[in-house]
C-alpha cells in the first residue's frame, strides 16, 4: 500500500517541499530511502523503527520503500523521522479512520519533527522557514515538535500545531484527540526591550568616538576604529547594538529565520527581536566568517544579519579572511556556490572593526614612544587591503583616555538618549527610501540613490572637491563620504547637505590620510 506526507527540507534559509512517499509491498524485510538522503536521512530508519515499536505499533517485516520527491535534491537533517514514521503507519493502515471523517486528512499538514527511540519528539532546525513555505503551499496547518511551537506559531494565517510524541500524531490523525495551537502575539514581543548589562554612560570621554558611532548607527555605517591598547575600542564596539533602532518585523523574520537554519535559536524562542552582536576570534577560517562547509551552514557574517559584526585585532584575521568580506559588505548578501547548488544567505550587517595603530600598539601616543618606525607602520597597515578599507565607511583614531577623564563622577549621556536621536534619523532615512523596498540606511543607497538624495550646497561641493584632490581618494571613498554627510544632515534634521556636514564626514576617513 503507498501512503504520502506533506513534509519539508531547508534549503539555504528557505524551506521547500518535499513529498514522502512509503510504500509497502511483500518481499524480504528491506528498508530502502531513496531521493538523496544524506547521513541523518539515512540512519533516521533506525530511530523510526525503535519509535514506532516502542509507541505501541506494529513495524511491518515487509519490503518498505520511502522516496522524498523532489528526487534530485539533496536531503539532509533529521526532520523527515516524523513524517516517515507516519507513512509506514498509514500504509499499514495503523491511523484507524485517517481515511474517514473522525480524523482531519494527512494531505492537508505538513510535518516535520525528529524521533527520539521511545518515539518523542525533539526539535529541528529551521521551524521557521518550515511554517512560511507551508502556507505559501496554501495548506491547512504545520505540525512540529511542542518545542518548535513558539517560533513556527510567528507566521499568521496558517495552523500551528505542536506534539511530544508520534503517538500523539497518531491519534490526532485518527480523530482521537487534538494537538495544541501555537499562539504567539508578535506585537507583545516588540514591546519588551531586552535588559542590557552595557550602556554608553560607562563610557568615560572619547566624545569624537561616541559621535563616530551614533554617526554610524544612524546610517548603517561600516566603522572602523584605531587606537592604543586599553583605549576602550572593545568597550565603544560592545555598546553599539544599544544604540541601534528596533527591529522591524521583516528583519526579525529574516535573521530568526538565518538562527533557525544555523540551530543557534534559544529553545522556545519565537522571534529574534534584539539586534544580534557576533565577535569572532581572529582565527575563524573563511567558512566559519563568510558560511559553507560540507554540509553548507550560515557563517557569522550571516548570523549578525541585522546586527553588529565586531572584529577585534583586525590585522590579526588571516589575509583570506578578511578578502571574503568583500562581497558582504558591497551586495549584502553571501553566496555559496558548490558542485551541486548554489545557496545565498543573507548577510546586511554593520561591520565594526579595531585595530592597533602599529605592531607595538603606541604609534602616535603622546605617553609612549613608538618603538616600531614608520616602515614597520606602513608594513602593518598594509595588512588591511586597500579595497576592504575602501568599503569601511568610517575611521576614527581612538587615543588612549586622560586619567582626569577617567577619574571623573559624571556619567555621559545614556545609550536611550543617544537611541532617541538615532531613531529620528533612521525614521528620515525609512521615509526617504519608501519606494525602495530593502533600502532601511544611507549606507545601503547605490550611485542612483547618491545622485538623487545627496544634493550638495555650493560650499560643500567645493570643500569635498579639494579633499578629494589633496587626499588622492578613489570613487568608492567619495561615495563613503556622501553617504556619512547625508547621514550627519539627517542627524541635524538638514534637508541639504552643508559644508559642516562635508567636513565632518571628511574626518572619519583618517586612513586616507598619509602616515606622519
Amino acid at each position: 500500500m503507498l501512503a504520502r506526507i506533506r513534509s519539508a527540507a531547508v534549503l539555504g534559509v528557505d524551506a521547500y517541499l518535499v513529498d514522502v512517499e512509503t510504500d509497502i509491498s511483500n518481499g524480504l524485510p528491506s528498508f530502502a530511502t531513496v531521493g538523496l538522503p544524506q547521513g541523518a536521512v539515512k540512519e533516521g530508519r533506525e530511530r523510526v523503527y525503535a519509535a514506532i515499536a516502542n509507541s505501541g505499533f506494529l513495524f511491518p517485516l515487509r519490503r518498505i520503500t520511502v522516496n522524498l520527491a523532489p528526487a534530485d535534491i539533496r536531503k539532509d537533517g533529521s526532520a523527515f523521522d516524523l513524517p516517515v514514521a507516519l507513512g509506514i503507519l498509514a500504509a499499514t493502515d495503523q491511523l484507524n479512520g485517517h481515511h474517514s471523517a473522525g480524523g482531519p486528512p494527512l494531505a492537508g499538514y505538513l510535518v516535520v519533527g525528529e524521533l527520539g527511540l521511545e518515539g518523542d519528539l525533539r526539535p529541528v532546525r529551521g521551524a521557521l522557514s518550515v511554517a512560511l513555505a507551508a502556507k505559501q503551499a496554501g495548506l491547512k496547518g504545520v505540525i512540529v515538535p511542542a518545542a518548535n511551537m513558539a517560533e513556527a506559531g510567528v507566521v499568521q494565517g496558517i495552523e500551528t500545531l505542536g506534539a511530544r510524541s508520534l503517538g500523539q500524531v497518531a491519534e490526532f490523525f485518527a480523530g482521537a484527540s487534538r494537538l495544541p495551537t501555537a499562539h504567539v502575539d508578535t506585537s507583545a514581543l516588540f514591546g519588551v526591550h531586552g535588559t542590557s548589562d552595557v550602556d554608553f554612560s560607562d563610557v568615560r570621554g572619547q566624545q569624537h568616538a561616541k559621535r563616530a558611532l551614533e554617526v554610524a548607527a544612524a546610517g548603517g555605517h561600516n566603522l572602523l576604529m584605531i587606537g592604543p591598547p586599553g583605549s576602550g575600542k572593545t568597550m565603544l564596539a560592545r555598546r553599539i547594538a544599544t544604540i541601534l533602532p528596533e527591529m522591524t518585523i521583516e528583519e526579525a523574520l529574516e535573521t530568526t529565520k538565518i538562527h533557525s537554519v544555523a540551530g543557534m535559536l534559544v529553545a522556545g524562542a519565537s522571534l529574534v527581536t534584539q539586534r544580534p552582536f557576533r565577535a569572532p576570534h581572529h582565527t575563524i577560517s573563511d567558512a566559519g566568517l563568510i558560511g559553507g562547509g560540507s554540509y553548507p551552514r550560515p557563517g557569522e557574517v550571516s548570523l549578525a544579519h541585522g546586527g553588529v559584526l565586531f572584529l577585534d585585532e583586525l590585522p590579526e584575521f588571516r589575509k583570506n579572511v578578511l578578502e571574503v568580506l568583500r562581497q558582504p559588505l558591497e551586495d549584502g548578501f553571501v553566496t555559496i556556490s558548490r558542485a551541486a547548488t548554489s545557496l545565498c544567505y543573507p548577510a546586511r550587517f554593520m561591520l565594526a572593526a579595531a585595530m592597533n595603530p602599529c605592531p607595538c600598539g603606541y604609534f602616535g601616543d603622546i605617553a609612549r614612544a613608538c618603538t616600531c618606525g614608520s616602515v614597520g607602520v606602513e608594513r602593518y597597515l598594509a595588512r588591511i587591503s586597500g579595497p576592504l578599507l575602501d568599503r569601511i565607511d568610517i575611521h576614527i583614531e581612538v587615543p588612549a583616555v586622560p586619567y582626569r577623564e577617567l577619574s571623573r563622577d559624571r556619567q555621559g549621556e545614556s545609550s536611550a538618549v543617544i537611541r532617541g536621536r538615532v531613531d529620528a534619523a533612521r525614521a528620515v532615512q525609512v521615509e526617504r527610501f519608501r519606494s525602495r523596498p530593502g533600502l532601511y540606511a544611507n549606507a545601503h543607497m547605490t550611485p542612483r540613490d547618491l545622485r538623487t538624495y545627496c544634493a550638495l550646497a555650493a560650499e560643500a561641493e567645493s570643500l569635498l572637491t579639494t579633499a578629494i584632490a589633496r587626499l588622492k581618494l578613489s570613487a568608492r571613498a567619495y561615495h563613503r563620504i556622501l553617504k556619512i554627510a547625508r547621514t550627519i544632515a539627517d542627524l541635524a534634521g538638514a534637508a541639504r547637505i552643508e559644508q559642516a556636514h562635508v567636513s565632518e564626514a571628511v574626518q572619519y576617513r583618517s586612513l586616507d590620510r598619509p602616515v606622519g
